[in-house]
C-alpha cells in the first residue's frame, strides 16, 4: 500500500477517535459508564506498553509497576490537591510544613505555571520514580528472570508499606491515602496524554536502542559479543518504562480523585500483566487493544452477570455479585487456547496486513461467485 493512503487511511482513523471521543464529552451524563471505563482503559494502556517496553522488548520480567505508580501518584496528588483544602485531607495528621510551602509557592507563580500544573505534575512524578529505579536497577538488573520478578515485585510491596507508615503521615497521610485530587477535565486530555506517552515509547522502540534491547532479548550473549553494553541498555529500558508507569500513576490519581495505598496492590500489577499478556508479550498495539478491552469487558459489559436473573418465578443459579468475574476469566481462559501468543502476537496494527487481508478476502469471494456460476450453467 502506497504511503500516502497509508497517510490518508490514518488520518481518517484518527478523525473517527476524536470524533468519538468529543461526542463522548457533549453526553457524559448519558454515557457515563463508558465515559468511565475508556478513560481508565487508556491509563492502563500506558502503563501496560511500559511493561511490554522492559518484559516483551527488552526481555526482563519485571513486576514493579505498581510501586512506580504509587510513587507517580502520590506525588501527583500532592501537586493537585487545592490549597484551601488541603487541611480537610490531613484533618487526621495534619500536613507538613514541607507541603504548605511548597503550595504557597505554587499558588504564587503566574497563572500560565498554574494552568501546567497538571502536566508539570505528571512529568515530576514520572521523574522521582524514574529516579528511585535507577537506583534499586543498579542491584535488581543483575538478576534475571523469575528472581528478577520477586525482587521487583517485593520492591513494590516495600513502596506501598513506606508510604503507609506513620513515619510519613503529614506527607502521604498514611493509611487514609490523599483525596480531593484535581483531576482533567475533558476524556481528550487523557487520551492525548496516553497518545503523547505511546507514541514515544514507540520512537524509542523503532531508535538503535530499540533494537539492542530486542537483541538482549533474544540472546543476550550474541548482543553482548556484538558489543552491546547489557547493563546500561537494561538500566535505560527500566528507568524509562518506570517513568511512563510513574506517569500513569499519576492519571490514575487525577482520574480517580482519591487514592490510598489499596489501589496499588499487588493486583494492579496482575491486572497490567494480564493486559500484557493477553493483547501479546512484544506488541504496542496488542497491549493498547487489550487495555481497552480487558477493562470495558471487566468493569462494563459484563456486570450484567453480577445481578439475579428471574424467569418467570424461577431464578437462575449463578447470576449474583462476583459471578462476572468467573465469566471473565472463562473468557480469558478461551482467549488463550485460541491466541497462545495473545492477540496480536508480537505483530503490529499495519494497513498493509489489513489490504492484503482485503485482497484475499475479495478473491475468496470473487472465486467463490465464479464457482457459483459456472456450476449454475452446467
Amino acid at each position: 500500500m502506497k504511503n500516502s493512503k497509508k497517510v490518508t487511511y490514518s488520518i481518517i482513523l484518527a478523525a473517527i477517535i476524536l470524533a468519538f471521543l468529543f461526542f463522548l464529552e457533549a453526553n457524559k451524563a448519558n454515557y457515563g459508564m463508558a465515559y468511565t471505563v475508556l478513560t481508565k482503559g487508556a491509563i492502563l494502556a500506558v502503563v501496560a506498553v511500559s511493561m511490554n517496553l522492559v518484559t516483551g522488548f527488552t526481555g526482563l520480567f519485571s513486576l514493579g509497576q505498581a510501586g512506580f505508580m504509587a510513587i507517580g501518584a502520590y506525588i501527583t496528588a500532592i501537586f493537585l490537591i487545592p490549597t484551601d483544602t488541603i487541611q480537610d485531607v490531613y484533618y487526621i495528621s495534619g500536613v507538613s510544613p514541607a507541603i504548605i510551602n511548597f503550595k504557597g509557592f505554587l499558588d504564587s507563580t503566574p497563572g500560565w505555571i498554574q494552568a501546567l500544573a497538571p502536566y508539570i505534575a505528571l512529568i515530576v512524578g514520572g521523574l522521582a520514580a524514574a529516579l528511585l529505579a535507577a537506583l534499586i536497577g543498579i542491584p535488581v538488573l543483575r538478576l534475571k528472570s523469575d528472581y528478577l520478578a520477586i525482587a521487583t515485585l517485593g520492591f513494590s510491596e516495600i513502596v506501598r508499606a513506606i508510604i503507609s507508615s506513620p513515619q510519613l503521615d503529614t506527607i502521604t497521610n498514611g493509611s487514609y491515602g490523599l483525596k480531593k485530587i484535581q483531576g482533567f477535565s475533558s476524556i481528550i486530555q487523557t487520551f492525548v496524554i496516553a497518545g503523547v506517552c505511546i507514541t514515544l515509547m514507540v520512537l524509542l522502540i523503532r531508535s538503535t536502542y530499540g533494537r539492542a534491547f530486542k537483541a538482549i532479548r533474544e540472546d543476550e550473549t550474541a548482543a553482548e559479543a556484538m558489543g552491546i553494553n547489557l547493563f546500561k541498555h537494561k538500566e535505560l529500558s527500566f528507568v524509562i518504562g518506570s517513568f511512563f508507569s510513574g506517569v500513569s500513576g499519576g492519571m490514575l490519581a487525577m482520574f480517580m480523585r482519591s487514592i490510598d495505598t489499596k489501589t496499588f496492590s499487588v493486583s494492579l500489577t496482575y491486572d497490567i500483566l494480564l493486559i500484557v499478556v493477553i493483547g501479546g508479550i512484544g506488541s504496542v498495539t496488542g497491549s493498547v487493544i487489550s487495555a481497552l478491552l480487558v477493562t470495558v469487558s471487566k468493569e462494563w459489559w459484563l456486570r450484567f452477570f453480577d445481578n439475579p436473573l428471574y424467569i418467570g418465578n424461577f431464578q437462575v443459579p449463578f447470576f449474583r455479585t462476583g459471578f462476572r468475574m468467573v465469566v471473565f476469566s472463562i473468557i480469558l481462559l478461551v482467549v488463550v487456547l485460541f491466541y497462545q501468543r495473545g492477540i496480536m502476537g508480537k505483530n503490529e496494527f499495519s494497513w498493509d496486513k489489513i489490504g492484503n487481508n482485503f485482497t484475499r478476502f475479495k478473491g475468496f469471494i470473487a472465486k467463490k461467485a465464479s464457482k457459483g456460476g459456472s456450476d449454475h450453467a452446467k
